[in-house]
């Protein structure tokens, strides 16, 4: 299976630069929920559900109360989690306070295991007419990586 992505039109910097530029942007074909992934983690590790449902509900609890204290938080090979924040730009640096922040933000950056398959991906463009009218996708054509 390969990834797939659409071609959207964007709007691309501003005032008189303003110009209209095209863009590859990912396109999600599902989404697997809580239960089934300890489903699938319960059958990979030959480990209970009850157990692996149990074990990522402390993982989100722990994970908060130290995201929370502004602490990052590394998971070995799986990447680290880390807290992040969104504000808005001052002219001066004492203009800069906590009412300029807009939000609070968490931040992943993937560990080994996941980019080191990454060279191995493959793309496939759906080109889709996707209107709030329409959901209808016509052709999905395969495109390897170059």
């Amino acid at each position: 299976m390969a990834l797939r992505y659409v071609v959207k039109k964007r709007m691309i910097g501003f005032g008189k630069e303003k110009t209209e530029k095209y863009v590859a942007q990912n396109f999600i074909t599902n989404t697997v929920n809580f239960k089934d992934l300890c489903d699938e983690i319960s059958k990979v590790g030959m480990v209970p559900s009850g157990a692996v449902k149990f074990v990522l509900d402390a993982l989100i609890d722990t994970l908060n109360i130290n995201l929370n204290k502004g602490i990052s938080v590394q998971l070995g090979d799986f990447g680290q989690f880390r807290p992040g924040i969104s504000s808005e730009s001052q002219e001066t640096e004492a203009a800069v306070d906590s009412d300029t922040i807009r939000r609070v933000k968490i931040v992943f950056t993937p560990g080994y295991k996941f980019l080191k398959g990454k060279s191995d991906l493959r793309y496939e463009t759906v080109c889709a007419i996707m209107r709030v009218t329409h959901m209808r996708f016509d052709v999905i054509f395969e495109k390897t990586k170059k």
